[in-house]
């Protein structure tokens, strides 16, 4: 029998993470009003200018140095605000505030982060001045929260929606920075996958970037512990080969898996577990011997609750060869063998979600799965329902299409693959709720007239607005000002046309009809930008105080005490009267 490490039996010792020396609790610094608002600024001015000359179809590269390797290029915009910190510690909170807006605008959008970083700077700037002069800034916020509002009610009606793979290839294309290849392979993968289907980015091995097409699946369960991750370095579990045993209960004890674990071991092929829950001594033993080498795991918990959670396994089985170990079938853990197995050609495990590539399952089998769905959903007058049985449909018919980005070198292939996963984000947001005219001629537009559209207060409310009306104007002046262009002139021309579909066309220098040229935003990722950037600006601005660690006194050392005193060494052979310690 082979050894495998039990849970119950094994104790582990946890290093204690704190030194034993003890320190001095850092003394904090505390700064007031306009003081603590004017370094905010200055650290996000900082972040702001680093950031903004990415924005645009002739924005420009940013060099990171990363401490290791090569360095990265890049004209993503949150990888770049991602990778700055500041020496002072005040001047640091700003760009750090200004960082998450970054972060929170790609996590729901999946592109904007430039643009809202842009509106972010320009909306607390134009706020300080307004605390300047004395202006209120609780009324201030609401004044900018009214006007938010009504900009986007105003560019929602603008909006239009996506009308086919010409519109995809646009928008990928645009959030590409231009790259028409790119486009037309986000459109390829999105005609056969579908708008719902995955599409999945990585790292090739040759020089051109190709489109390959997996039969595959993708569900929204991520690993159970940290611990089984293989790739630290991307937060993931990647499994080659692996057996996939699917267990429609609970798993705890170590015994009732030990004896299928041990077949497994000598086959020498990695396990995917997806189950209800795997806990207590089965999820310890599980790490433990994952941990020591004995067998390469990943413990997942099944999509879904109840019934759904049922039939998913069962999708899932039907597209590995598999069967799902039920308590309801008479099938138990103990009497488990290894053809009920599922395979696939590979797994992809991260903490949110699990890929399932090249199932081994029969397609005839897939197929009547399929007809299954379909028919249930003809019969289901339940909307939720129908939703749910149309996800499941996707992820079991509509495979997985996967991005390999190829380049000459680590850096090029680093940095065509942030854009194009910033295109892929970008047309997802699209399909999901529509178009706009590029070049943040939109947002322009919508600050016609706002401060005689909103019902306000006091005249701080109406700075507030005023505000917003000044900072919609920043992202197109900052397009043309990458272009080489004059902001203020390219923004007076489009106020004066008053026409959104009319605007600058950065890439071609020239001004025309936006839409008919293909120059189009997702709604999405411009209503994402402009609520996220306006709310970390109202933070900042209603900020009256600041607490933060104190600068290290870096006392200097006293000097050393002259050399010379070392001749009467001589004396040290008194020390035979240690002797008598013996």
């Amino acid at each position: 029998m082979l050894n495998f490490f039990s849970g119950s039996k094994t104790n582990v010792t946890v290093k204690p993470v704190f030194s034993t020396v003890m320190k001095r609790f850092a003394s904090k610094e505390i700064t007031f009003g306009n003081t603590a608002r004017r370094s905010l600024l200055s650290g996000v001015n900082k972040l702001a200018d680093a950031v903004q000359v990415t924005l645009g179809p002739r924005g420009r590269n940013v060099l990171i140095d990363q401490g290791y390797g090569s360095p990265k290029i890049t004209k993503d915009g949150v990888t770049v605000a991602k990778s700055i910190d500041l020496s002072d510690p005040l001047e640091n909170i700003g760009a750090q505030l200004v960082k998450s807006v970054a972060s929170k605008t790609n996590n729901e959008a999946g592109d904007g982060t430039t643009t809202a970083t842009v509106l972010a700077r320009e909306i607390f700037r134009e706020g300080c001045k307004g605390l300047v002069s004395g202006y209120n800034p609780m009324d201030i916020k609401r004044g900018i929260n009214k006007a938010v509002m009504e900009v986007v009610k105003r560019i929602s009606q603008m909006a239009q929606p996506v009308q086919g793979s010409q519109d995809i290839q646009q928008i990928a294309t645009i959030s590409a920075n231009g790259d028409e290849e790119i486009g037309e392979l986000i459109a390829s993968a999105m005609e056969k996958v579908g708008n719902q289907g995955v599409i999945t980015v990585q790292e090739g091995k040759t020089l051109k970037t190709e489109l390959e097409f997996i039969e595959g699946m993708q569900f929204e369960r991520g690993y159970i512990s940290g611990y089984f991750m293989t790739d630290p370095k991307k937060l993931s579990v990647e499994l080659e080969d692996p057996f996939v045993m699917l267990v429609n209960s609970k798993i705890s004890s170590f015994k009732s898996i030990q004896g299928i674990l041990e077949q497994v071991v000598q086959l020498r092929k990695p396990l995917l577990i997806i189950a209800e829950d795997v806990e207590g001594e089965a999820l310890t033993t599980l790490l433990l011997n994952k941990l020591n080498g004995v067998i390469k795991c990943c413990a997942v918990k099944a999509p879904g609750f109840g019934d759904r959670r049922k039939s998913m396994l069962e999708d899932i089985a039907v597209l590995t060869g598999g069967e799902v170990i039920s308590e309801e079938l008479g099938l138990s853990l103990e009497s488990v063998q290894i053809g009920m197995f599922g395979t696939c050609k590979k797994a992809v495990i991260t903490k949110e979600d699990t890929l399932i590539l090249d199932g081994a399952g029969a397609k005839e089998e897939i197929d009547e799965r399929c007809d299954l769905i379909n028919n249930l959903m003809k019969e289901t007058d339940s909307t939720y329902e129908k939703e749910k049985l149309n996800e499941r449909l996707a992820k079991l018919s509509g495979g997985v299409a996967v991005i390999k980005v190829g380049g000459a070198s680590e850096v090029e292939v680093n940095e065509q693959k942030d854009r194009i996963e910033d295109a892929l984000n970008a047309t997802r947001a699209a399909v999901e709720e529509g178009v706009l005219p590029g070049g943040g001629v939109p947002l322009l537009l919508a600050s016609n007239g706002l401060v005689e559209s909103v019902d306000y207060k006091n005249s701080d409310e109406k700075f507030g607005i005023q505000s917003i009306q000044r900072a919609l104007k920043m992202p197109t002046k900052t397009i043309a000002k990458n272009a080489g262009e004059s902001g203020e002139v390219v923004v007076n021309k489009i106020l004066e046309k008053n026409d959104y579909q009319f605007g600058f066309n950065a890439r071609k220098l020239k001004f025309e009809n936006l839409v008919e040229n293909g120059v189009i935003d997702p709604l999405k990722v411009v209503k994402i930008a402009l609520i996220d950037s306006s709310s970390v600006a109202s933070m900042m601005i209603t900020t009256e105080v600041a607490i933060y660690d104190a600068p290290e006194d870096k006392k200097k050392m006293p000097p050393m005490p002259p050399m010379g005193g070392m001749g009467g060494m001589g004396g040290m052979g008194g020390m035979g009267g240690m002797g008598g310690m013996m």
